[in-house]
Order: structure tokens, then sequence, then C-alpha cells
């Protein structure tokens, strides 16, 4: 009997490796150090073959994003939200983001590197806006629900406070100590923005 050939790597496969090579090399060498024959080297295979799934710089861009926003969809997808009240809706974006600061870090790493390279460069740009744009759509929508169900302050405004608490999250990640003491304290502050003054926090489930 024949041995089993080897099973031959999807086209999907060798893309998500190329992905995780090419973000794990930018968290590590920063956007700046990047180098395709970096990424073939740790992926295994040589720069024809890298080129054939990734031909240019955009399409390199493009499948980290996409590698970006697969892996904030899974994270998000951990526990479910559906029928969760708006202010427990808001502590589960702040717990996802503090996950990120530890056991998730390699995506927040290389989300950081990605946004601060799209300040002058528009390929990168064009690649990490919908992922920012999306964050605070989901921010906003959220606001927007718990102004109405009295969670939220009655004069807030969903757009702009949406702004403010993501670009704050966006901020601490490049802050001299992103420490999860000083995040805890920044998460309080930004909840005492949005809250509703008149309605008490519900007590911790000790068992979440």
């Amino acid at each position: 009997m024949n041995p089993p050939l080897p099973r031959r790597e999807s086209t999907d496969d060798r893309r998500q490796a190329i992905a995780l090579a090419a973000r794990d090399l930018i968290v590590e060498k920063g956007f700046e150090g990047l180098r395709t024959r970096d990424i073939a080297e740790r992926v295994g295979i040589n720069i024809a073959t890298l080129h054939y799934h990734v031909p240019s710089k955009e399409a390199l861009i493009r499948l980290v994003a996409e590698n970006l926003r697969d892996g904030f969809i899974a994270q998000a997808a951990t526990e479910d939200r559906q029928g969760l009240s708006p202010m427990r809706q808001l502590e589960l974006e702040f717990d996802d983001y503090a996950e990120l600061l530890g056991d998730r870090k390699g995506l927040l790493s290389a989300m950081t590197e990605l946004m601060e390279r799209a300040r002058r460069d528009p390929v990168v740009k064009a690649a990490v806006q919908p992922l920012v744009a999306n964050w605070r759509r989901i921010t906003q929508d959220i606001l927007a629900a718990g102004r109405l169900s009295g969670d939220f302050r009655p004069d807030l405004d969903p757009a702009p406070a949406a702004q403010m608490l993501v670009s704050a999250l966006i901020g601490f990640s490049k802050s001299p100590d992103p420490t999860p003491d000083n995040f805890t304290r920044l998460r309080a502050e930004l909840v005492r923005a949005v809250r509703n003054p008149d309605r008490p926090l519900a007590p911790k489930d000790p068992s979440a």
C-alpha cells in the first residue's frame, strides 16, 4: 500500500500564513522594517510564491488588514452580546480592549503600527480606515441605544462620544505606560463620561 500523499496547503491556508508572518514582522520590526524576503522565509516559501499570493504592496497590506479584521471579529464572537444592555455591551468592548493589552497584544500592536504608518501612506490608510470606522460605528450604535434605554446621559451625542472613546483607546495603546492598572483608571473615567448619573451602576456579577 502506497503511503498517503502529503496534504497540499490550500490557497487560504497559505494566505493566512503570509498574513500572520507579515503581522508578526510589523510588530517586531515596525512597518519600515517589513521585507517580503523575511515574510517568505518565515512562511517557508520562495519570493515567487509569495508574489503569486500577494502581487503588490497594496495586496499585502489589504491581506494584513483582513487578518486583523478577522481577529477582532473572532474576539468579539467569544461572547454573545444579543439581548445585553448597552452598558454591558460597552463594558464588553472595554474587556476586549483589555485583552488586546494582554493575551492578544499582537493584534493591537500590529493595528497601532499600521495606524501610525497610515498618516503618511495612502495605501495603508485605505486599508486601515475601514477597521477604525467600523469600531467607531459599533461604539456609536451602543451609545445611541444606551441613550434611549437610559443607561447613558440623555444629552449624549453618540457620534462625537464614539469618536472620543475610540480615540482615547487608540491613544492609550501608544502611551508611555499602557499598564492594566492605568487602563482600569482610564476605563472608569470613560464610563463616567457617558453614563447616566441618575441611574445607579448594576452590581458586578461575581461569576463574570
